[in-house]
């Protein structure tokens, strides 16, 4: 099981292994699409190859965020919800409106 901690609110998350390898396989991915945006970058490639491979880097991005959104109201804010926090909502809307920007 990994642990990882959130420095800016001391709050920690357990995860299973099977959630911590996909989200980490995700993560290895999309650095080496940005790496091979780079290196286009180097080599002076078209204007519109780089901004394909930068949409896909997005659309990586954008399940990473979907998995572990979903991953957290099944564990964390169902949790908290059966545990009578229902403060959690108001954070899982906030944090809702921050991806939403």
């Amino acid at each position: 099981m990994a642990e990882s901690e959130c420095k800016c609110c001391n709050k920690t998350k357990e995860r299973s292994e099977a959630e911590y390898k996909s989200l980490i396989h995700r993560l290895n991915r999309i650095e080496g699409q940005v790496r091979g945006i780079r290196g286009m970058v180097e080599r002076n490639a078209y204007c519109t190859d780089i901004l394909v491979q930068s949409s896909a880097v997005t659309a990586a991005i954008n399940a990473f965020n979907r998995e572990l959104l979903s991953n957290h109201i099944r564990t964390c804010v169902a949790q908290d919800i059966r545990d009578g926090k229902d403060e959690v909502i108001d954070d899982l809307v906030a944090t809702l409106q921050k991806m939403m920007k």
